[in-house]
């Protein structure tokens, strides 16, 4: 479409097709639920994982069986050396990356008493640093194309506090704070940056969880991880939704 003679880009796309996403953390759980869900809308995917490497080759198994291409490739995102490795492996295989979804990380529920300073540092480096790392290894091309979407997978506790701990909580505020930073800092260069915020997902993390329970989510029952995936293919669709974080969380908080 043309406006003033100038090209303006669709705010929202028919599909994905001939994008080319990364999804980190994605061998399962939400990550692997949306890296289905990218692939299903027609975008190209690298799974992520850093050991379960069974999990991670049946989810390639399924990308494929969809018609796409996938790659599977081991690296702890939360080391710079590693990020490095993932994202020159994966561009060699599948091309420039349009998509990232920062979703790797740990919870490590622990009493306030309990948590010492390597809890603190473990936690914080696995979902926040990780989530730096990974951006910040992927912006540069996203820069030269003046397009690009980065999704960062937060959380309910970076509102509310949740039910695992204080290093957690603030893990996932902080990437809050990252997607107001980047969003407001590239809006201009066609790149946007939002979060999803779920709560009480049925996942393992959640499941062997036992302060996780259905009565804390007011419309009664834990979230599925393909109503995660699908605020993740809208947000990566859309090219006029940045700087903002999409709460899923059955209503345990309402902004």
């Amino acid at each position: 479409m043309l406006r003033n003679g100038r090209a303006v880009p669709s705010a929202y796309m028919h599909n994905l097709n001939g994008k080319v996403a990364l999804v980190t953390g994605s061998s399962r759980g939400i990550g692997r639920a949306i890296a289905l869900a990218l692939a299903a809308d027609g975008a190209d995917v690298a799974i992520n994982f850093l050991k379960r490497s069974a999990d991670a080759q049946a989810t390639e198994k399924e990308i494929r069986n969809l018609g796409r291409r996938c790659v599977c490739i081991q690296a702890d995102v939360s080391t710079a050396g590693d990020v490095d490795r993932l994202v020159g492996n994966m561009e060699a295989a599948l091309g420039p990356i349009d998509i990232l979804v920062n979703n790797a990380g740990i919870a490590r529920p622990q009493p306030i008493e309990d948590i010492l300073e390597n809890d603190w540092d473990q936690v914080i480096t696995a979902n926040l640093k990780s989530c730096f790392l990974v951006t910040q290894a992927v912006l540069p091309g996203m820069r030269r194309r003046k397009s690009g979407r980065v999704i960062n997978l937060s959380s309910v506790a970076a509102q509310v506090g949740g039910i695992v701990g204080p290093h957690y909580a603030a893990s996932k505020a902080g990437m809050l704070g990252l997607t107001r930073y980047y969003a407001q800092k590239l809006a201009a260069e066609g790149i946007t940056i939002n979060a999803i915020a779920p709560a009480l997902i049925v996942t393992e993390m959640v499941t062997a969880n036992l302060n996780a329970v259905p009565a804390k989510i007011p419309v009664g029952r834990f979230g599925t991880t393909e109503e995660v995936a699908e605020v993740a293919v809208l947000l990566a669709r859309n090219a006029y939704i940045t700087g903002q974080t999409i709460h899923v969380n059955g209503g345990w908080f309402m902004s």
